[in-house]
C-alpha cells in the first residue's frame, strides 16, 4: 500500500491533487496545516510520499520539513514542494536544505504530479520488498543459527556420548587385562607346586616309601584347594570389576594373609633354596581389598624370588606409619640399575622387567601392583643397588 501525506492550507487544492491521483490506488491523508500534517505523522506510519506545500500561514513548509525531519522514524519520507513561486536559486536552496527531494509548480501539472509521484512510489514498494527480503534473510539467518546451535549441541552430546563409551571400553579392556594378570600370577604360583610335587611323585615310583608319598600328596592336595578357592575368587571378582563394585576393603590380618601367600610360593623358592621370612608384627591389620592385597604380596614376592639368586633370603617387614602400613620386601638378590628402577612401574607394558642374572618379565605384573596400590590411597616404590638386592615398599591403610 502506498500513502501519500497531502499538505496545504487550501481545501481545494488538496482536493485537486486527490482528484489528479485518484486512479493510480493510492491512499491519501490530507492536512491544512503544518501542525496537522505533524499530528498526523504521530499517529500513522509507513507513508511513501508527502507533497507539502510551501506557503502556509502560521508555520510554512520550510518550517514544517525541518521539523518532520527532526524526528528519526520520519527522516526517511521524501518531501516534493508545492509552490507557486518562481523556482529562485535561493528559494530551491532552502527547500533543498530543509530535506526536499523535488519540487512542482502551481498550477499542478496533473502529468507531472503523476509521473513524479510514481516514481516514489515505485521507489516506495521497493524499498518495502527490499524490507521483506532483508526481514526474511535475516530469518532465515536466525533459524539456520538456531539449527547449527542444535546441531552442535547434538555433536558435542554425541561426542560425550562417544567419549564416554569410549572411557567404558578401555576401563574394560584394562579390567580384561588385570583379570588376565590376576590369573596368570595368581595361580601360575599354586600350579607351579603342583608340578613339582606331581613331579616328584611320577619319579621312581616304585621305590617310594608311604613316608615319602605323604608330604607330597598334602602338599597337591593343599594346594588343588587354595587354586580351587582363587578360581572362585577370581569368577566373583571379575563379577565385580563388570558391575564397578570391584574395591571392596576390609579389615585383614596382615600376618595371616602374608602367610597365606608365601605358603602358596613355597615351591618356587624351595627350587632355588631360597628362604622366605615374615617378620610383619603380629598386632597389624590393615583395611584392604583381599584380592587386591594377595595380588600385591603375591605379584611383588615371585618378582624377589626369581631376581634372587640359589640361597638368598626374602624377608617380609612392616611398620606403623601415619595411620599407613608400610610393608616392605627385602632380597638378597642381583639388584638393578637405576634406569630398570625408574621404569619398574612403567605404564607401558612394552616395558620389560630384568634383573643382571638376564632373567625377564613383561613388567604386567608390577602395572597392576601400582594400581592396585594406587586405589587403597598408598604409593610403592623400590630402593635398589645393582649386586646389593631390592627392597619394595608400599604403603597400605591402617584398620
Amino acid at each position: 500500500m502506498v500513502k501519500i501525506l497531502l499538505v496545504d492550507d487550501n481545501a481545494d487544492s488538496l482536493m485537486s491533487m486527490e482528484v489528479i491521483l485518484e486512479k493510480e490506488g493510492y491512499t491519501f491523508f490530507k492536512a491544512l496545516s503544518g501542525k496537522e500534517a505533524l499530528k498526523i505523522l504521530l499517529k500513522e506510519e509507513d507513508f511513501s510520499l508527502i507533497l507539502l506545500d510551501v506557503r502556509m500561514p502560521v508555520m510554512d513548509g520550510y518550517e514544517t520539513a525541518e521539523l518532520i525531519y527532526q524526528r528519526d522514524k520520519l527522516r526517511h519520507i521524501p518531501i516534493i514542494f508545492i509552490t507557486g513561486q518562481d523556482y529562485e536559486d535561493a528559494s530551491v536552496f532552502k527547500g533543498y536544505k530543509a530535506g526536499a527531494v523535488d519540487y512542482i509548480r502551481k498550477p499542478v501539472n496533473p502529468q507531472i504530479l503523476r509521473s513524479k509521484v510514481a516514481v516514489f512510489a515505485e521507489l516506495h514498494k521497493k524499498n518495502m520488498l527490499l524490507k521483506r527480503q532483508e526481514e526474511n534473510l535475516i530469518s532465515i539467518n536466525d533459524e539456520l543459527i538456531r539449527l547449527n546451535q542444535g546441531l552442535e549441541k547434538r555433536v558435542s552430546e554425541r561426542t560425550q556420548e562417544l567419549e564416554e563409551l569410549n572411557k567404558e571400553l578401555k576401563d574394560l579392556n584394562l579390567s580384561k587385562d588385570k583379570f588376565l594378570s590376576v590369573i596368570s600370577h595368581d595361580l601360575r604360583n599354586p600350579l607351579t607346586a603342583l608340578l613339582i610335587s606331581s613331579d616328584k611323585l611320577s619319579r621312581d615310583t616304585e621305590n617310594q616309601t608311604f613316608e615319602d608319598i605323604q608330604p607330597l600328596a598334602k602338599i597337591i592336595h593343599r594346594t588343588s584347594n587354595k587354586i580351587l578357592q582363587q578360581l572362585n575368587e577370581l569368577v566373583d571378582w571379575a563379577k565385580m570389576q563388570h558391575e564397578k563394585t570391584n574395591f571392596n576393603p576390609e579389615k585383614l590380618h596382615m600376618v595371616r594373609a602374608m602367610d597365606q601367600s608365601l605358603e602358596l610360593l613355597k615351591a618356587n623358592a624351595l627350587q632355588k633354596n631360597i628362604t622366605l621370612r615374615n617378620k610383619i608384627p603380629f598386632d597389624v591389620y590393615v583395611n584392604a581389598d583381599i584380592l587386591m592385597l594377595r595380588s600385591i604380596l603375591q605379584n611383588l614376592v615371585t618378582n624377589a624370588i626369581k631376581y634372587t639368586p640359589q640361597g638368598g633370603l626374602i624377608t617380609v617387614t612392616a611398620q606403623r606409619l601415619d595411620k599407613m602400613i608400610e610393608v616392605c620386601i627385602t632380597d638378597s638378590g642381583v639388584g638393578m640399575e637405576a634406569e630398570i628402577r625408574e621404569n619398574l612401574f612403567s605404564n607401558s607394558t612394552s616395558q620389560s622387567v630384568s634383573g643382571t642374572n638376564n632373567e625377564k618379565g613383561s613388567g604386567l605384573g608390577l602395572i597392576l601392583v601400582k594400581d592396585f596400590v594406587t586405589q587403597h590411597g598408598g604409593i610403592i616404590r623400590v630402593e635398589s643397588e645393582p649386586g646389593e638386592g631390592t627392597c619394595i615398599i608400599f604403603t597400605i591403610p591402617e584398620s
